[in-house]
């Protein structure tokens, strides 16, 4: 009767029991999580992509550790896309610069009359 005492004397073997089956789950959790980090690198070929790529892989880096450092909702992410669309926006603004430009110049060409002197000597009427 000494395990009915309700100083948990009997249950000893119980917790050992249940002690040794976590750790059998934990070391089974951790062999399976090693498995499945082995398995990405290889599907990810990560040390071929950095010996491959390495500037754009250190620039992946980069983004990865500032999204996970917090940095997607702050004031430089802000300015940092406004300054995206600017610069990207520029090409097109380009296109758009030239077609006023080479209409303007082809207005000019048509509103100056073909007999009109050249020199700045008026001509004598």
């Amino acid at each position: 009767m000494a395990g009915k005492d309700g100083n948990g004397a009997g249950e000893v073997g119980g917790l050992g029991d249940r002690v040794s089956s976590i750790g059998r789950a934990a070391q089974s959790l951790s062999a399976e999580l090693r498995g499945t980090a082995t398995d990405l690198g290889r599907a990810l070929d990560l040390r071929g992509r950095v010996q491959r790529h390495p500037y754009a892989m250190m620039a992946a880096a980069l983004g990865v550790g500032y999204v996970l450092g917090g940095g997607l909702f702050s004031r430089t992410t802000v300015r940092l896309l406004g300054l995206v669309g600017r610069v990207s926006a520029l090409p097109a603004m380009r296109s758009e610069i030239v077609a006023l430009a080479e209409a303007l110049l082809a207005g000019q060409e048509s509103e100056t009359p073909a007999s009109a002197p050249t020199s700045g000597v008026p001509s004598p009427s």
